[in-house]
């Protein structure tokens, strides 16, 4: 099996986020969150459609071949693919201006997990949160994160990942699969101070593996269902940001990058970063839950 990545949509995103598969069009979606714009192509990369947002977003789940629900910077939203229109469904987090949405994903009890955090990723600063979207209820989980990364879940719906991207550590803890609610104690999945960059997104497969994109690591590594390194695949973009499963059989890996904050020199030795790549791998992921709006 092939390990590096190609080059499938040279869309230079500041930073790309929230790889998802709509099995139900057959396309992949992607955001480009500073950048404000909803991003989705075929399964080889070509027909690209970027549709332009009015505020940052970062994470989607899917109600039906034609609505999202997106969350976005101060709110989740129901979004029209036929018509690009979006109605407000719920505020996310009024009270502070300062924050946006990051990393999220559906659970298999078809709860949207969405974290937030501080628009300038200032260091130190411990003002996101995760929420849960679902049945039109919008929950608070559990706060004081800086980064939130990481967000997936078992195939049995019964164990959350999360990492708090500067601790470098994938935590784990069960959840209700019937609610998606977490219904215990935190505790260490995999020490990742070793490995290389830090956590980002991650994906769970249909094997229960953890594929964890590595910010500033230049790969996608899969870790075991007890936490160690099974593979690495190597992208050539440094800020690995999001991996996605998708492709009629689900065995194609796409992987979001970001060129955010690279010098000149930088993106002369990866003049692709903030592209979308992708690799055909041996094991499927999961197909998406649809989403309870």
């Amino acid at each position: 099996m092939a390990t590096e990545a190609r080059l499938i949509v040279d869309c230079r995103c500041q930073t790309g986020e929230g790889v998802q598969w709509n099995h139900l069009r057959q396309e992949i979606f992607w955001f480009d969150i500073p950048g404000k714009v909803l991003y989705s192509a075929k399964p080889d990369g070509s027909g690209v459609k970027a549709r332009p947002l009015d505020r940052m977003a970062s994470a989607a789940g899917i109600v039906d071949r034609e609505t999202l629900v997106i969350a976005a910077q101060g709110g989740i939203f129901r979004y029209d693919l036929t018509t690009d229109s979006k109605t407000k469904l719920a505020d996310l987090e009024p009270d502070l201006p300062g924050n946006r949405s990051n990393d999220g994903r559906v659970n298999p009890a078809g709860g949207l997990w969405i974290g937030t955090m501080a628009h300038g990723e200032s260091g130190g600063v411990y003002s996101g949160s995760v929420y849960q979207y679902r049945s039109g209820q919008l929950k608070k989980l559990f706060g004081d994160i800086r980064i939130p990364n990481a967000t997936c879940f078992s195939p049995d719906g019964r164990t959350a990942y999360f990492a708090d991207t500067p601790n470098k550590i994938i935590m784990k803890r069960p959840i209700d699969p019937s609610t998606g609610e977490p219904t215990g104690f935190w505790s260490v999945f995999a020490d990742t101070h070793n490995d290389p960059g830090a956590p980002d997104g991650a994906v769970v497969d249909s094997e229960g593996f953890i594929w964890c994109a590595r910010w500033g690591g230049h790969r996608v590594i899969r870790y075991t269902p007890d936490g160690r390194i099974d593979r690495e695949i190597m992208v050539a973009a440094s800020q690995v940001a999001c991996p996605g499963f998708g492709g009629a059989d689900l065995k194609t890996l796409y992987i979001a990058t970001a060129r955010k904050n690279l010098d000149a020199a930088a993106l002369e030795k990866q003049p692709h970063a903030g592209g979308l790549f992708a690799i055909e791998v041996d094991v499927a992921g999961q197909q998406e839950t649809l989403i309870k709006a």
